[in-house]
């Protein structure tokens, strides 16, 4: 079932085990029954330390659970065969389960341990989703650390009548007690403070008695670890304030132009970041909303940041990155059907349309290569681009025409998304040179048409922003108030690139280095106004 690389990878970490685990396996009949039970066989034959067993009576088959010998409450099922991007998420449960210490933070494990009720989830995932991952970790890292909570994590393509039955049309899609709890990625921070009622204010509290910071970064992606990096080496007190650290990297799948990397892939990535800014004195407070922008009075004198959570943070000097999101259509029908149709990620959600008829609304780079990736999965592909000609580089355009199940639309405006209640079943398009309606029948929408910038929060501020809603910087990434500098997708820098992120968070961390080494704080020019002037 593995094969022998693979196999030497998973006896080595398996040696990490302190306690021994079981694994009990319900099985029916059918290859992915054969192909489970080998694959357990496998795992329990590289450590004496773990036992196989094929007795369980889940009505889910093939499933297993994982759980600890000495504490048997504690389990964790998988439905179906994770492998793929799961398999990761496979040693780690074994790891978990064995004892060996997850690399969380210590107050995460006691906030898990101490929740009060009992939590039953259910998670779909599919094994090309790189965005499934951290959900199925979560999870799994939540159930084997407190006997209230259970997860079932299920692979939809193995049990792809369930995910019918249940509407499941993207994944990671989570539900709790049978009901649709999430729907996307999740890190297990968000899920505890979706459940853990008193979470949010013991979290504002424990902010807002920070100090000020000579840095405050706002927003953690490429742009936001960057400039992090570069002020904390510069020896300055250094935060970042992000709603989800790592930013949009993480939603992005492979990365073939990050020079001197041939290839490598968002998650990977944004792991690199994080373990990077780890290395440095910085104060990283994830999953914080930035709300308002209150500039200091004066040059020198202390910048606030208002969060969701009602703390405030302050700083000398601020760097915005707040990055960017997907753009919306727009149009009717779009946000009835998100997660039931409307999709914004092929990787993650396409194999939940295989042998389907799905629509790509975006001809530039991201929209013919996700066209080019869902043609090898579903029935056949419609790409629809509101301009005359495709956008995208010449070798995407040449391989997307090479495709026999792919139709491109051109010149074409999407006025609506159709749909019977429940789910997608079809699309509405004006040709812009005649100017008729036109349908075409399918069953999923993949939106593809540019980013967003996040500013909204920024609009009274007396930030200046462009009339696409992005700050305005100039050559050293400064906006037009002082102490204020700004970096990546936000911004108008053209070209909204990882690399080109990076480069621009060093300048702005650069510039915000050089203004608080050239600027007093208020405080102190204020005593030096008082003090008395020599006669």
């Amino acid at each position: 079932m593995l094969e022998a690389n693979l196999k030497q990878q998973l006896k080595q970490y398996l040696d990490n085990l302190r306690e021994p685990i079981e694994l009990v396996a319900s099985l029916g009949e059918g290859k992915k029954s054969d192909d489970t039970r080998e694959l357990l066989n496998e795992i329990a034959e590289l450590n004496d330390k773990v036992s196989a067993s094929f007795d369980g009576n889940d009505d889910r088959k093939p499933s297993f659970i994982i759980r600890r010998a000495s504490d048997p409450a504690k389990w964790v099922r998988f439905a179906g065969i994770p492998l793929g991007h799961e398999f990761t998420s496979l040693v780690l449960a074994l790891l978990w389960a064995g004892g060996h210490p997850p690399k969380v933070e210590p107050e995460v494990l006691e906030q898990i341990e101490r929740l009060e009720g009992d939590f039953d989830f259910e998670m779909y995932f599919s094994l090309s989703c790189h965005n499934c991952p951290d959900v199925v970790q979560a999870l799994t890292l939540m159930a084997l650390y407190n006997p209230r909570i259970t997860a079932t994590l299920i692979e939809g393509g193995t049990f792809q009548d369930e995910v019918d039955a249940r509407g499941v049309m993207a994944v990671p899609a989570t539900f709790l007690h049978g009901e649709m709890f999430a729907s996307g990625k999740m890190s297990v921070e968000e899920i505890l403070a979706k459940i853990d009622t008193g979470a949010t204010a013991k979290q504002a509290e424990k902010i807002a008695a920070k100090d000020a910071f000579e840095v405050l970064v706002v927003g953690g992606g490429p742009a936001g670890a960057s400039a992090a990096v570069y002020t904390a080496r510069k020896g300055f007190s250094t935060g970042i304030a992000a709603e989800r650290f790592g930013g949009q990297v993480l939603d992005t799948m492979g990365i073939e132009n990050f020079i001197s990397v041939p290839y490598t892939e968002g998650p990977k990535l944004a792991a690199a970041l994080e373990q990077h800014v780890g290395e440095y004195d910085i104060d990283v407070m994830n999953l914080q909303t930035a709300e308002k922008l209150i500039p200091a009075s004066q040059a020198g004198g202390l910048h606030e940041v208002k969060l969701a959570n009602g703390a405030s943070l302050k700083a000398r000097s601020l760097i915005l990155t707040t990055g960017a999101r997907w753009r919306n259509l727009g149009v009717p029908g779009e946000m009835e059907y998100r997660n039931k149709g409307v999709a914004y990620c092929p990787h993650c959600d396409g194999p939940l349309f295989k042998g389907k008829h799905v629509a790509v609304i975006g001809g530039g780079n991201s929209g013919v290569e996700a066209a080019i990736d869902l043609a090898n999965i579903v029935g056949h592909v419609t790409l629809i681009e509101f301009d005359s000609k495709l956008r995208a580089d010449q070798v995407l355009q040449d391989k997307l025409r090479s495709m026999k199940n792919v139709d491109i639309i051109t010149s074409a405006a999407t006025t609506e998304i159709l749909g019977d209640g429940e789910r997608v079943s079809g699309l509405e398009y004006k040709d812009r040179e005649s100017g008729e309606l036109h349908k075409v029948e399918l069953q999923g929408v993949f939106v593809q048409i540019g980013l967003v910038p996040n500013t909204e929060w920024l609009k009274d501020s007396g930030l200046e922003l462009s009339k696409h809603g992005e700050i305005v910087t100039d050559a050293r990434a400064a906006t037009n108030l002082p102490g204020v500098f700004a970096a990546g997708d936000a911004t108008d820098v053209p070209y909204k690139q990882i690399i080109i992120s990076m480069g621009q968070g060093a300048t702005a961390g650069l510039s915000a280095f050089d203004y608080l080494i050239r600027t007093e704080p208020a405080d102190q020019i204020a005593q030096a106004e008082q003090a008395p002037q020599p006669a």
